[in-house]
């Protein structure tokens, strides 16, 4: 029998690597003894595996009630991490209103909330209504504020601390989810470093005698084609703002992050037209289809920060936002990015405390 043949009963390996016992005689002769072995040797030995999960289990139970689901315009779409003002006196996350009703603050990715209403779900599975107070355009983080009862936040709203500790290249990291469930362990690949990004809109531009810009080109599958923009559209004005040549054109496009949309202003057949769009990332755009399938999904903002911690977690872009934790149990960033098949981005809690701060501020905190 030919590994081909028996591949389809990778299943049934899987049950013997669980339960041996489970699996009944027919099925084990079925499969030659030293194939048996090999797939449950790397079963059991996989990082990911669950008796790994289970061992790095009671080091994010410590997180139970301090991670959120955030979901929005009816679906999930990110984690949260519930946060407090880093150099607050008081314990609370909260501040007070005179109706005994407590403001309590998430920490999410801002470019992941596609629209209201926003909610989030707690470990318990209850559901709150959240609004959005404060945003961080550079960091991709949004502040969300929840309305809740003391006891609600006491149990279910638990801050997180942040630890200004940075993790060495090769150590573990671990990422619950709402349930304190282990979701990803990975391992720490570059030190804090800058992520630089080429939001691009997925055009080629020409110069004009006119005010604005000309396009000349527009590249396949992009936020241009998608938007349709077509050929000899002539850019005048971009979020409201006159564009008076191609140079401004681009410096304005070239500021914005992957995954911000754009309301073009075009002049097509003699007619005035808004257009929304939406930026991508160029290397994304370029990939091949099998680059693509490789790769997997990634968050549509994927880089662009000024710092960022490189791990290689194997995170869906909905898990997003939640806390990172080191093998010590200390919070030391949170997820920010999937990118790449072994790449994801943590934020470092140094980054992190200081955007909370300035922003549980804005949105009024105390």
């Amino acid at each position: 029998m030919t590994i081909r043949k028996t591949y389809p009963l990778l299943l049934v390996l899987l049950a013997l690597a669980v339960s041996p016992n489970t699996a009944n005689a027919q099925d084990e002769s079925a499969i030659p003894e030293w194939l048996q072995q090999r797939l449950v040797d790397r079963v059991l030995h996989r990082r990911d595996s669950n008796a790994m999960m289970r061992l790095v289990h009671p080091i994010a139970e410590s997180l139970e009630g301090s991670v959120v689901e955030v979901i929005s315009s009816g679906r999930p779409v990110a984690l949260g991490t519930v946060v407090k003002r880093h150099d607050s006196i008081s314990p609370s996350p909260q501040s007070t209103h005179s109706s005994g009703i407590l403001d309590a603050y998430v920490l999410t990715k801002r470019s992941e909330l596609s629209g209201d209403p926003i909610r989030v779900r707690l470990f318990d599975g209850r559901l709150l209504p959240a609004r959005v107070a404060a945003v961080r355009r550079a960091s991709d983080l949004a502040l969300l504020v929840v309305q809740t009862d003391a006891s609600t936040a006491s149990e279910s709203l638990k801050p997180v601390t942040f630890e200004r500790f940075v993790p060495m290249i090769g150590s573990f990291l671990i990422s619950p989810d709402r349930s304190a469930r282990v979701i990803g362990l990975g391992v720490v690949g570059a030190s804090p470093r800058k992520v630089s990004h080429k939001g691009r809109l997925g055009i080629e531009l020409q110069r004009i005698e006119e005010s604005g810009a000309r396009v000349r080109n527009i590249i396949p599958n992009s936020g241009a084609d998608e938007a349709g923009l077509e050929r000899g559209d002539r850019i005048i004005a971009i979020d409201g703002r006159p564009q008076n040549n191609v140079d401004i054109v681009v410096s304005t496009l070239n500021s914005m992050f992957p995954g911000e949309v754009v309301q073009l202003t075009i002049e097509r057949d003699g007619s005035t037209v808004d257009i929304p769009a939406r930026l991508r990332e160029f290397t994304v755009m370029q990939e091949s289809e099998n680059d693509a399938r490789v790769n997997g999904a990634r968050n549509v903002r994927l880089s662009g920060f000024e710092q960022a911690i490189q791990h290689d977690t194997v995170l869906n872009p909905e898990q997003c936002g939640g806390p990172i934790i080191d093998s010590e149990g200390r919070v030391i960033g949170i997820n920010i990015a999937r990118a790449g098949r072994v790449v994801s981005y943590a934020l470092p809690a140094s980054l992190v405390a200081s955007e909370v701060s300035s922003m549980i501020a804005e949105a009024g905190g105390k």
